[in-house]
Formats: structure tokens, C-alpha cells, sequence
């Protein structure tokens, strides 16, 4: 038998009878979390209503699963449980141990992230931990159990990151997409309904795989300590929305991934323990707007455990007190998941939590629908100026790993820009792009719509060279940078920014042997008069069309405060007003220097060393 419990999940429908967590005590939802609750008052029948509405509004962007699709997961986890079981049994008899033992010794699946928590939308991946006994070690799985699964014909687009901060195994599991982590449990047998929460778990474990089991330990907790896991699954589906839809939704460049939106939504169920999801959705904006960050987030007290892992704790270690928007796992040992965010996208994430108040201000008060909540983002009409990121490659394969490492890199970016004294906000959005074909288009980049494939010719992966020899990018992935100035008649010269970018770029490919020929990284200034040249017109005039008659919502009352100083707010300075586009100013920002509107700065892989005043540059 394989744990049943461990993947499946029902779109369940939220409490309206506030029934309460099972590993809770009602007596003590009071006091659930680090403080006492704010309100325990139970729904009243408006809530119960703005709830069905809720929901029903989620309904069409695809947050739930159907129960055919639930059932094809759980038969894809059970599979992949018994090949290891299988895989675990076969290892442990080429090491000698008797028949009857190898029975016995057991390992387990266990899922974590989104699916584990019961929020995964349709079409979602799979985050999951492979633990095993003593015996069996992490050269054994990228070895034996890798090349057990190359034969099953269910397994399709296989690869191995064995030298990743967190190993992992990628691979397609009959149309699932899966990550699956490693971890050796120092024990003889794991049963089958085995308990990764004990923290003497960890003792004597390796780093890799304290990491491995920090995702199941995390979730679990944050299971455990929520009031009613219903109400929390449904509000956090809301939250997860709102925030992909507003571009605020990336650890990777410096906002906040799936377990910090996990942990914030869980938060607030416990300060609102009997509330429903429409009011917790209410009452998140309302708390995480007054927030006083840096003050950290957490769930429960700290353990106090010593096994001799690093944990954050800014009392001891002086690099946690510079951390701008701590958010504390539960589980030993505690981290910080919010790490990356920079003063420029916690300015922009706070903003986005006050629009989000005014909106469901608007909601609660019968204004007007959860629509509202989930309208598109205008990033676009906000900004008039911006730097435009992009990473080319010759063919779609090598395209794939040049921009994830190019994308792992921009927060670095943001944060050199964030020390310009110039610069007040530094805006990442993080949709990137793909671009038509270079190719088809006089070498010149034009985004398709989010979600476009790359046309086929593409993908037949030829190398195109031009008269010299010389292998030409063919395929191109952008990325926009929207940027507020503090002074509107200063000129600004970013050409030793966005070098030490590209050369940071350009090393960390080289040393991990990714560089091929014809990859190369460009940034490029824009103004928003220029945008057409890289966007569809049907995207600019969607803005266009919205962003008129969004003012009064995207400008809320209040300055935000941006690296201990306070600055502009993202609704003046760069963003539109009727009349008054920086286009015709003579003092203007970029009205002189190597980094006027339309200049080009290019990182090749084969110029390491720039001449670097010529406006026309070569970055190594």
C-alpha cells in the first residue's frame, strides 16, 4: 500500500460551519500563531455569500482540477511509488542484504509545494521527495534509479541537476510534470506511513538532504497550523492568483514564491480562525498593507533544536538583519523564503497589497465583483522608461538553459541599479517573453503573446551562420525592467551597471560549460513611445484601453518608503500623465550620453574585453 493521504486532494468547498483543523484544539484557536487572534467571530451570511462568489469567479482561470485529471495524478504517484519501492528492493539486494530483508525496508513518496498543500491549478506540476533507508545513497539515485526510469516508456524529457543546491530529478511522468528531490533517512526501514516531522530525523544527516526534507517539513507545518485547512486552501488559490496576475509571483527574481504566499495566507487564518475565505482574502490585504516590515512573519515559536544547522536568527548572525521582508519557515531549521527580495520589489509588493485592500475594500462593500480583484496588470502604461533584457541563442535547446541562468541572475541586476543613486525603482516584470523568430524579422525581436509557442521552424534546431562563418541567434526571449528616476534632469550613465551584469552572465556560463555559439545578452533602454518595436499592438492598446480607467485604484493614498528613504511612488514620477510623456523634455534623463533612448549594450560570448566607451558596446 502506498499513503493515500499523500496525494490526494479534492476541491473540497470552504466551511461555512468553521470547522476547525484536526490536529487543533478549538479551545486554542484563540492563541493560534506567535500572538492571540484579532477576531474569532464566526461567517455571517454575506460572507457565506461573497464566498460561493469567490469561488465561482476562480472557477474559469483554471485553479481547479476536475476529478478526472485528481485521479490521473494519484495514479502517477502511485506508479512512480512502487518503481521505487521496487527500485529501493532491487538496490538492496545487489548489496547483499537477504531477500527477506529487502522486503521489508521499505521508502516512501512523499509530495510537497502546491499539490501537497491542495492548490495546484490544472495543468501544475509535481514537487516530490523520494525517501529512502540508510543503505541506499544519492549516487544510487542518479545512477541506477536515474537509469531505471530511461526505460519506462511513461518517462519522457529526463534530465538529472545532481550538482543543484537541491538535487533533483526532472522528468514528464505520463503527461505530469515532475521534480523529485532526494533523501537518505539514517534508519534501517521506512514503513509506509512514516513521519517526516520529528526533528532527531535530521540528526546526523548531510546538508543535501536536510534540504531535500525541508519542503515536506514545511508544508506539513503549515498544514498543521492553520485553523481550518479548507477556508486556507481556497484563500490561498485566491491569493496565488492574484499575485501571478499582478506580476508578483517569483522567488527567483526577488518576489515571493509559492510557500512565503503559503505562509502569509496561513498567517492570517490564524489571526481570523473561524473566518471565511472571502473575509481572510478581505483581511490579508488589510494586514499585510500596515505590515512593519522588516519585522519577520512566523507561524509559531522558533524550535529549539540544535543539530548544528544554520538557522535565521538575526539576534546571531548579522546577515539576517539586513533580510527587508523576512518571512520564517516553520520547521527546523528556520529560513527565510523571502531571501531575494531587493527594496525595489518589496516597494513594488507592498503596493500591490494596498491596491489590493482598496479593491476588496470595493468588494466587500458591494462595488463591485472578485473580477476586479484578478484584472489583468498594466505594467506597461506605468513606466515611461525601461531597460529591456535580451538573451538569444541559436536553437530552442540552448535557449532553454541560457535563459534560466540569465533569469536566475537579473535580481543581482536590480540590486546594482537599486544602489544607483539616481534610481528610486527598479520594476522587474516577470513575464519574459519568447520572441518571433530573429530570423523572420530582419534580426530584430518582436514578443509574442504570453503563453505563444515558438513557431515550429524554430524548433528544428539549425544553426544558421552568416557570410563570415559566424553562428547568428535565431532564438529570443525578452525581458522589461521599468525604472522611476528620483531627478528628471540628470544624466545617467548605466553602461558600468549593466556591464558587471553581463559579465557576471558571461562568467557563470563559462564555468559551468553552458556557453554555445550564438548566445549572446543585450540590454537595451526604451522609452514608452519606443515599446511597439518589441510588443504586439494588441497588448499596448489592452494597456492603453485599462490603464485609463484604473488611475484611481493604481494610485492609493500613502508614500511608500523605499531603502530607509522615501521616494516616489510607482503611480507618479514614471508613470502616465496626460501630456506630459519625458519624450520632449530636453532635460530629460537620457537626453545625452552612451545610454540615450534606443542605444544597444551587448554581452557576446566571444569579447570578454570591452571597449567600453563606444555606444555600440561588447560585454564579456
Amino acid at each position: 500500500m502506498w499513503p493515500t493521504s499523500q496525494y490526494s486532494h479534492k476541491n473540497q468547498k470552504p466551511s461555512n460551519t468553521a470547522k476547525t483543523n484536526e490536529h487543533q484544539n478549538p479551545e486554542n484557536l484563540k492563541t493560534l500563531g506567535m500572538t492571540s487572534a484579532i477576531s474569532i467571530a464566526g461567517p455571517k451570511p454575506i460572507d457565506i455569500e461573497k464566498t460561493n462568489d469567490l469561488q465561482e469567479c476562480l472557477t474559469p482561470f483554471g485553479v481547479f482540477e476536475s476529478e478526472s485529471e485528481m485521479h490521473h495524478r494519484m495514479e502517477v504517484l502511485g506508479s512512480l511509488h512502487r518503481l521505487v519501492r521496487q527500485w529501493i528492493k532491487d538496490e538492496s539486494l545487489r548489496k547483499n542484504m537477504p531477500p527477506s530483508v529487502a522486503e521489508t525496508v521499505g521508502g516512501n513518496i512523499y509530495t510537497f509545494g502546491s499539490y501537497r498543500l491542495g492548490v495546484h491549478h490544472r495543468g501544475a506540476d509535481i514537487d516530490a521527495l523520494c525517501v529512502a533507508p540508510r543503505h541506499i545513497d544519492r549516487s544510487d539515485y542518479f545512477q541506477s534509479f536515474y537509469e531505471l526510469l530511461k526505460t519506462q516508456p511513461q518517462v519522457k524529457d529526463l534530465r538529472a541537476v545532481e550538482d543543484a543546491f537541491v538535487p533533483v530529478i526532472k522528468m514528464n511522468f505520463d503527461g505530469i510534470e515532475i521534480d523529485l528531490l532526494f533523501a537518505r533517512l539514517a534508519l534501517k526501514e521506512i514503513p509506509d506511513s512514516f513521519d517526516l516531522r520529528d526533528d532527531m530525523l535530521l540528526k546526523n544527516l548531510d546538508p543535501k538532504c536536510v534540504r531535500s526534507l525541508n519542503g515536506c517539513r514545511v508544508t506539513d507545518e503549515i498544514l498543521r497550523l492553520v485553523p481550518n485547512i479548507d477556508n486556507f486552501r481556497l484563500t490561498l488559490r485566491a491569493i496565488k492568483l492574484w499575485a501571478k496576475r499582478h506580476g508578483i509571483y517569483s522567488n527567483t527574481l526577488g518576489y515571493l514564491g509559492g510557500v512565503s504566499w503559503a505562509m502569509l495566507v496561513a498567517r492570517t487564518c490564524q489571526l481570523y480562525p473561524n473566518a471565511l475565505p472571502a473575509t481572510l482574502v478581505h483581511k490579508f490585504f488589510l494586514v499585510f498593507s500596515q505590515w512593519k516590515w522588516p519585522q519577520p512573519v512566523l507561524l509559531k515559536q522558533p524550535a529549539a533544536v540544535n543539530l548544528g544547522f544554520p538557522v535565521w536568527d538575526p539576534r546571531v548572525n548579522v546577515s539576517d538583519r539586513f533580510h527587508l521582508m523576512p518571512i520564517i519557515t516553520p520547521a527546523y531549521p528556520q529560513q527565510n523564503s523571502t531571501f531575494n527580495v531587493s527594496a525595489s520589489t518589496r516597494s513594488v509588493i507592498v503596493e500591490e497589497f494596498r491596491l489590493g485592500l482598496a479593491i476588496t475594500d470595493e468588494i466587500m462593500l458591494g462595488k463591485c465583483g472578485w473580477e476586479r480583484l484578478f484584472e489583468a496588470p498594466h505594467f506597461f502604461s506605468r513606466y515611461k522608461h525601461f531597460i529591456v533584457l535580451l538573451a538569444s541563442s541559436a536553437r530552442p535547446l540552448d535557449q532553454l538553459q541560457w535563459c534560466g541562468l540569465i533569469e536566475s541572475k537579473i535580481r543581482h541586476l536590480i540590486a546594482t541599479l537599486e544602489r544607483n543613486q539616481h534610481i528610486t525603482i527598479a520594476h522587474v516584470n516577470p513575464e519574459c517573453y519568447n520572441s518571433v523568430p530573429l530570423s523572420t524579422n530582419n534580426g530584430q525581436p518582436l514578443a509574442l503573446p504570453p503563453g505563444t509557442p515558438v513557431p515550429s521552424d524554430v524548433e528544428l534546431n539549425e544553426i544558421k551562420k552568416n557570410d563570415k562563418g559566424e553562428v547568428l541567434a535565431n532564438v529570443c526571449t525578452m525581458w522589461f525592467i521599468g525604472l522611476v528616476f528620483a531627478k528628471t534632469n540628470v544624466n545617467v550613465d548605466l553602461t558600468y551597471d549593466i556591464s558587471t551584469f553581463t559579465q557576471t552572465v558571461h562568467y557563470q556560463a563559462e564555468n559551468t560549460n553552458m556557453l554555445r555559439e550564438g548566445m549572446t545578452i543585450e540590454a537595451r533602454h526604451v522609452r514608452r513611445k519606443q515599446l511597439h518595436q518589441y510588443l504586439s499592438p494588441s497588448l499596448l492598446k489592452r494597456e492603453r484601453t485599462a490603464s485609463g480607467a484604473k488611475r484611481k485604484l493604481d494610485a492609493p493614498p500613502g508614500a511608500a518608503r523605499l531603502a530607509g528613504k522615501k521616494t516616489k511612488r510607482l503611480s507618479e514620477s514614471s508613470r502616465d500623465h496626460p501630456n506630459t510623456d519625458q519624450q520632449d523634455d530636453p532635460n530629460a534623463f537620457w537626453a545625452t550620453g552612451p545610454w540615450a533612448p534606443g542605444h544597444t549594450h551587448r554581452c557576446s560570448i566571444f569579447n570578454p574585453n570591452p571597449p567600453l566607451r563606444k555606444v555600440d558596446v561588447y560585454y564579456g
